[in-house]
């Protein structure tokens, strides 16, 4: 992440961090334990793929609420301290996207799957009953073929561990595509993050259904 990007995690960490949402009762959270893509870095809150998940949610009549407690410049690392507090609410699904910013600054993959495995592991022993859902990232080619390989491979393989239901490439169809992304090329544009959403709701919507049913 640049160094304009981690200068902001402070001020946008004590943001987030007050993320524990006042949900109606009638509602149940998605948490979107996220790095500056969920946080929607460089575009309107209400532009960014969480909160367009909330908006295709509400248009399918699900009975749940998206919490975005993206921050930007956030690691795996980072995820997994903070991840306490996201549980002092119920989450009834903890969406996991985080591992960019591991990759952008070079950390080994074994250390980020490592925290990845800690968090779903944390999350389960939290909250038995919470749904994870993990969110793959893949690196730019610059970052050369062998690390790319073994980044790109860090999700699918957590996801066989723990049989989490996978958004197989979170950028898919986004990523590496000039007018989709902000000048930073690492950011979406709002009709990016539109985007974003589809891909995650591929994977979101048969399981908030098949939740919203069990209860």
């Amino acid at each position: 992440m640049r160094p304009a990007v981690v200068l902001t995690l402070l001020v946008a960490l004590a943001a987030r961090l007050d993320a524990v949402d006042s949900t109606p009762p009638s509602l149940r959270n998605v948490v979107v334990l996220g790095d500056s893509l969920a946080a929607g870095y460089g575009v309107e809150l209400a532009e960014s793929w969480p909160a367009r998940l909330q908006s295709r949610i509400d248009d399918a009549r699900l009975p749940f609420h998206v919490v975005n407690a993206g921050v930007s410049g956030d690691t795996t690392a980072g995820g997994l301290r903070r991840l306490d507090w996201q549980f002092r609410q119920p989450i009834d699904v903890l969406l996991v996207e985080l591992g960019g910013n591991d990759g952008l600054r070079g950390l080994p993959p074994d250390a980020t799957r490592s925290n990845l495995v800690a968090i779903v592991k944390h999350a389960r022993e939290k909250s038995p009953a919470t749904a994870v859902v993990l969110a793959g990232m893949q690196m730019p080619p610059s970052m050369g073929l062998e690390y790319t390989g073994k980044f790109a491979g860090i999700f699918p393989s957590v996801a066989r561990e723990f049989k989490l239901p996978l958004v197989p490439h979170l950028l898919e169809g986004v990523g590496g595509i000039p007018e989709l992304n902000q000048p930073d090329q690492i950011h979406p544009t709002p009709t990016g993050h539109d985007l974003v959403a589809s891909n995650v709701w591929v994977v979101l919507e048969p399981l908030l259904r098949k939740r919203a049913e069990a209860k």
